[in-house]
């Protein structure tokens, strides 16, 4: 059975971007998007228009002085590898303590329509939270070119203002 991570949160926290589990290498090294082929940090760092550091410190302080959170929807699950495709006997993780405890969170972003649709079957969606669906950062998603993506995850920096 593999673990989630606890969330990256504050109660300052405006955003919230999900992803469905960590992969291989993400639980390797006990960070969030740890593998170098996904995009994740590259999309968020050139949003803000800042080069990319190698340390996980800083990149979690990214998040924390633009008010944005990260968690995944499971809190649990059997996996071979990293693809959400492989999900089995997976477990939700507590979102109704979780927005208890920070109510300041108004958007939710969902890092591809996979994350959405486990987030809809456990958790389901609330009428005072917006909902946006980002292309996949993964480097599985090779539909979308960087830039695509980039264009799309934009949508970050309105949620902000």
């Amino acid at each position: 059975m593999k673990q989630a991570f606890p969330p990256l949160v504050n109660h300052n926290s405006k955003i919230l971007i999900l992803g469905t589990m960590p992969g291989e290498k993400s639980l390797e090294l006990q960070e969030y998007y740890g593998n170098k082929g996904n995009s994740f940090w590259k999309l968020l760092f050139t949003l803000f228009n800042q080069p990319l550091p190698k340390e996980y410190a800083e990149k979690k302080q990214l998040l924390e002085e633009n008010d944005i959170a990260l968690w995944d929807v499971l809190a649990y699950c059997e996996r071979t590898g990293s693809l959400d495709s492989n999900i089995k006997n997976e477990k939700a993780n507590d979102f109704e303590s979780f927005y208890k405890q920070y109510p300041s969170i108004k958007h939710v972003f969902f890092s591809s329509k996979n994350v959405s649709n486990f987030y809809d079957k456990y958790v389901g969606r609330r009428k005072d939270i917006h909902y946006s669906i980002l292309p996949s950062p993964s480097g599985a998603n090779a539909s979308k070119s960087f830039l695509q993506k980039l264009d799309e995850w934009e949508a970050i920096l309105e949620a902000l203002k």
